[in-house]
Order: structure tokens, then C-alpha cells, then sequence
């Protein structure tokens, strides 16, 4: 890779370090007991009736039968809304939204039920953080740090957070932090730029282009307690195990479409200890607020948080994808995105002209996540795209829904591969058979 210009985000990391969670040995294959892939084809119906290659699951995954027939049975049959009557059909949903609730806290290692919100999704959830948390806490001058590389999602409601206040005469800074070689947010300069007004520190988990995992270990211990922790895990649940126990979260972000679940909910975890920090997100019906003669005034989580009508069906559906998922076993979903991208980064690395993005092409040590993103010389990421997905692989392109670009950072226009579990080794080396085919004919 090309050294990084003066005043880049890069950074170089003589270290890779990893939290024992997402070590997976190289002889580490797929459960063959339960991972075969002509029984994973038939499990997702988008994929057994096209003969493409979907290559794009960091954008959405793709969503089995259980997951399918659950919202379908939701709106054909005893269709209710829950915690609002006393009959069965209701009373039924709401046991089964908190049967769902309770096995997403535990998916996600939490320790607490009650630590799980149910959003309309990621965005939502990050946006969430910064209105009913930030509003309450930031006092004039509070600082939040952030990664300008990340996913805009991750991003931009800090700057909303920071003109809300600003009308109201609290100016809060944003101190954006450096992206190592390696994709993984640099915490030498985290722990550079400090200092005792920090209240957040805000990270991607899994990095969206970088396909990079950050724990910040590093900072265990070297932080003040009070700093709060952030953690976007959009990209890494339902990939490969995640314990937000473990990374020392206080809040943490989960996407259910990217979980094999369907779009329009997500999960926000929000720790015990600062559940009496929050305002309420979404006041209204249900939203765990009473009005008094003062005000409203918040009762109890997480319904502080859940204001309005849940997505029910997305819920539900979301239970039926944690069930597919404990049948693979997440660490043997892991361990098969690990060998699909190491053969990727092995097949590709043959192609002229070909550079790889941060992330596992430039470790020292074999390790990848199910996400790798690259460039070829000569023509752009747009034209590779589209002539892939001519001949049939389905992949992302551009720039990643990442706010810096556009600001002297847009080498990350990129083709970008993101795998799970029914993607197969011999789609990779297909891929990159053609990618080859496509370097050639233009260097």
C-alpha cells in the first residue's frame, strides 16, 4: 500500500491486537454438522432462485425462510398490537417481544434485559445516544471523540447534537481521531487528544470498508471511567461474536437487517449505570413517561426509550434470525467469513494494478471479517461495479456512506466484498478469477 500523504487519518500500527473473542485459528472451519451449502441455499430464497453472486452483505444480509414466513404469519394471522390490550392475541405478542428482548440481551452479551431498546434501527439508535443522552449530560465545552472514517451514521448525529446545543448556547467540540494502516481506529492518538473534558468516545466495531475490528483494549484502564464508550456494531453483529460486556460498553449499536433480520429495527444496548442519565427519546404512547404537574417525568427502561408503536413483525423476525444464526453457531459464521476472506485477499492479490484499502490485506498475521475493499489502476470503482454486476456479482461501490470523503479523503472510493454465510469458496475464487480478468485488460 502506498504511504499515507501528509495530513492523512492514517496512521501506522506496528501492532495488531485482537480481543480473544474474534480470535479464530486458521484450522478452524465452518460446522460441518450444520453449515452445508446446498441446505444454506434452499434456507434463503433470493439466492436459490437467482444464479448471481451476492457479495454485499455489509449493506444488507440476505433474509431466511424463518425470518420471511414470521412476518408474513405476523400480518396473516392474530395480527394485534402489543403491551395495549388484555385479550390473547395481544397479550401473546408482548410476551413474545420480550422473549425476543431477553435473547437479543443475551446474544449480544448483556447483562440485563432491560439494557436491550428496540429502535427503528441503527441510525435511529445512534441518533438516539445523542438526543437522549447528549442533550442531557454535555455541559459547555464537553468534547466527544469520533472517527470522521466511519459510517456517516456514526457520524453525523454528533455534528446534529453539536448545532442543537449550540442554538442553546452550549458549544460542545468534536475531536475527530486517526485510522491506522491496519483499519482500526489509532488509540495512541485517542489517548493523545484526552483530555478532562472528554465525554464519549465513539468507534465502529467492525469498520464498514475497512473490514477492520477495534476493541480499544487499549485504553482499558488508561481512561477516566467517566468517558463513556460508543460502540457501532452494525457491521459485526450477526457476523461474528460480539460481547458488549467484554468491550466495556456503555452504548452499543445493532442493525437487524444486517443481522438476517429485516430492515426498519434495531438494537440499542444502554448499560445499567447510565440508564438514569437518559431522557426520553420518542415521548408519546407507551413511552415510559408520565405527565405530572411539573412535567414529564421518566419511569423505567427501556421503555424510556421505546415511545410509539413497536415494529412488531421486525421484532418477531428478528427472534426467527437469532434462531438461524445459534444454528450455524456464530463462531463457526466467523470462522467461514474468516477463510472466505483470506481466500479473497489470497485470489486478488494476483490481479495487476490492484490496491488494497486498510484492513486484513495489510495484517501481518491471517485474519479477516467477511469485508475487504480495493481499487484498480486505470479504471474507476463505479465502471468495476457495473461490469461485475454484469456478469453476475453483486458487490458495492463508491464511497461507502463515509462523511469524510469528499474532504481530501476520497481514496476510499472503492469496490467493496462483504461476505456471510452463504457465500462459498468457490463464488470467491470466481470472483476473483474475473476480477483479474477485468486488471488485465485495462493495465
Amino acid at each position: 500500500m502506498r504511504s499515507p500523504a501528509p495530513g492523512s487519518h492514517f496512521t501506522r500500527s506496528p501492532v495488531v491486537r485482537h480481543s480473544p473473542a474474534h480470535r479464530f485459528p486458521a484450522s478452524s472451519p465452518p460446522r460441518t454438522d450444520t453449515v452445508h451449502d446446498d441446505t444454506i441455499r434452499a434456507l434463503f430464497p433470493a439466492l436459490a432462485e437467482s444464479s448471481e453472486v451476492y457479495l454485499d452483505s455489509a449493506a444488507t444480509t440476505q433474509k431466511p425462510l424463518p425470518v420471511i414466513e414470521t412476518i408474513h404469519r405476523y400480518h396473516s394471522s392474530r395480527t394485534a398490537n402489543a403491551g395495549r390490550g388484555a385479550y390473547a392475541w395481544s397479550t401473546e405478542l408482548t410476551a413474545r417481544v420480550a422473549d425476543v428482548r431477553a435473547r437479543a440481551a443475551a446474544f449480544l452479551g448483556a447483562q440485563h434485559a432491560d439494557e436491550v431498546v428496540f429502535t427503528a434501527g441503527a441510525t435511529a439508535a445512534l441518533n438516539a445516544v445523542a438526543l437522549s443522552w447528549g442533550l442531557a449530560e454535555l455541559a459547555d465545552g464537553d468534547e466527544i471523540l469520533y472517527n470522521p472514517r466511519d459510517h456517516a451514521s456514526a457520524v453525523h448525529p454528533w455534528h446534529h447534537l453539536r448545532q442543537v446545543l449550540a442554538r442553546f448556547g452550549r458549544r460542545i467540540e468534536l475531536v475527530p481521531y486517526r485510522t491506522t494502516e491496519l483499519g482500526e481506529a489509532d488509540t495512541t492518538d485517542i489517548l493523545g487528544k484526552l483530555s478532562p473534558r472528554t465525554r464519549l468516545i465513539v468507534t465502529s466495531h467492525l469498520h464498514h470498508v475497512f473490514g477492520a475490528v477495534t476493541t480499544l483494549e487499549e485504553l482499558r484502564g488508561r481512561i477516566d471511567p467517566s468517558v463513556l464508550l460508543c460502540f457501532d456494531c452494525s457491521q459485526s453483529g450477526g457476523h461474528l461474536p460480539v460481547d458488549v460486556t467484554e468491550l466495556g460498553a456503555d452504548f452499543a449499536v445493532f442493525a437487524a437487517h444486517k443481522m438476517l433480520g429485516a430492515p426498519g429495527v434495531g438494537i440499542l444496548y444502554c448499560h445499567r449505570r447510565i440508564h438514569d442519565r437518559l431522557l426520553p427519546f420518542l415521548p408519546g404512547g407507551n413511552s415510559g413517561v408520565r405527565l405530572t404537574e411539573s412535567g414529564l417525568v421518566g419511569t423505567a427502561m427501556p421503555d424510556l426509550l421505546e415511545g410509539g408503536t413497536h415494529n412488531i413483525p421486525g421484532i418477531l423476525a428478528l427472534g426467527s434470525a437469532l434462531d438461524v444464526l445459534e444454528s450455524f453457531g456464530i463462531e463457526a459464521v466467523a470462522a467461514h467469513n474468516r477463510a472466505l476472506t483470506l481466500r479473497l485477499i489470497e485470489g486478488l492479490r494476483a490481479a495487476p494494478g490492484l490496491e488494497f484499502l486498510p484492513g486484513p490485506a495489510h495484517a501481518p498475521c491471517e485474519t479477516g471479517y467477511g469485508i475487504v475493499s480495493f481499487r484498480i489502476a486505470g479504471i474507476s470503482a463505479a465502471d468495476v461495479g457495473f461490469v461485475l454486476g454484469e456478469l453476475g456479482f453483486l458487490v458495492r461501490t463508491g464511497l461507502h456512506c463515509t462523511p469524510s470523503a469528499g474532504q481530501g479523503d476520497d481514496d476510499l472510493d472503492s469496490v467493496r466484498v462483504s461476505t456471510h454465510i452463504y457465500n462459498t469458496l468457490d463464488e470467491i475464487d470466481r470472483f476473483t478469477a474475473c476480477v483479474t480478468t477485468i486488471a488485465e485488460e485495462v493495465t
